[in-house]
């Protein structure tokens, strides 16, 4: 089973930013992220449990870099080159332009996934 990154459905884009996930890949839902510099997800995770990521990520970042915060304060640096696991209980910062892609439990993507689409309709993005 493969699929190249062109074909994963795009689930948003804008001028700086182009989010794909193509749900039921082996069991998980595959995403392939770029996002800019600033981006900050900590807005769009308010009123989930902690208000942040309850989704489980596993991935590996292509270029740039992400500070990834865990509910218990502590911070990671995901640059390029690094495979990460990211636990439930996250939030995460876009520190440099990052291309990354990530494997993730198909339940709890589209519930934080739907959550956040729902935040930025109210932020108006």
């Amino acid at each position: 089973m493969k699929i190249n990154k062109e074909s994963i459905p795009t689930t948003m884009q804008s001028p700086e930013t182009i989010m794909r996930a193509q749900p039921n890949f082996g069991g998980m839902t595959v995403c392939f992220n770029e996002l800019p510099k600033g981006t900050d997800f900590t807005p769009l995770l308010q009123g989930l449990a902690n208000n942040s990521c309850h989704c489980p990520h596993w991935g590996y970042v292509l270029e740039g870099a992400m500070l990834v915060i865990y509910d218990d304060g502590k911070e990671e640096l995901l640059t390029k080159g690094d495979v990460f696991y990211m636990p439930s209980g996250h939030t995460a910062i876009v520190k440099e332009d990052v291309k990354l892609i990530d494997f993730n439990p198909t339940k709890e993507f589209n519930e934080v996934i739907t959550h956040v689409g729902i935040k930025m309709a109210e932020f108006g993005a």
